[in-house]
């Protein structure tokens, strides 16, 4: 099963900070390892909401089927959260049979319908733990 969902981004910046490594957080909620990319674009707000996703099993589910590979992508210039609100270019893939399926699915989609000029970036990804 594939899950598609629209959802939010914020701030941008310039494709030369996306070059860059990116810091990983990582949770193990109930079996699933959740990984949050820390972009240096992300504002604290989306920090903050990514985090709960993160590690909150009911928060995670609103984004993403329990079960496979999943990847949220969001657009740098769009960003995740606008005015309280989730940015639809921002992307959640689910249940795909691996990572590497649900970041590029993720990806493709968030890049498709996108407002900004920088490509999409990876933001979370969740698989089973090890």
């Amino acid at each position: 099963m594939r899950v598609v969902l629209g959802l939010g981004v914020v701030l941008g910046l310039a494709g030369a900070a996306m070059a860059q490594d990116v810091p990983v957080e990582v949770a193990v909620l109930k079996g699933q390892s959740v990984t949050l990319h820390v972009h240096p674009f992300l504002t604290a707000e989306e920090l903050v909401m990514l985090r709960l996703v993160q590690t909150n099993r009911q928060a995670l589910q609103m984004f993403v089927t329990a079960g496979g590979f999943s990847a949220i992508a969001i657009s740098p210039e769009d960003g995740f959260v606008r005015d309280g609100g989730l940015v639809p270019s921002a992307i959640a893939i689910g249940d795909l049979p691996d990572a590497g399926a649900a970041a590029g699915a993720a990806l493709k989609a968030c890049d498709a319908i996108r407002k900004g000029s920088t490509a999409c970036v990876i933001v979370l990804e969740v698989g089973p733990a090890k």
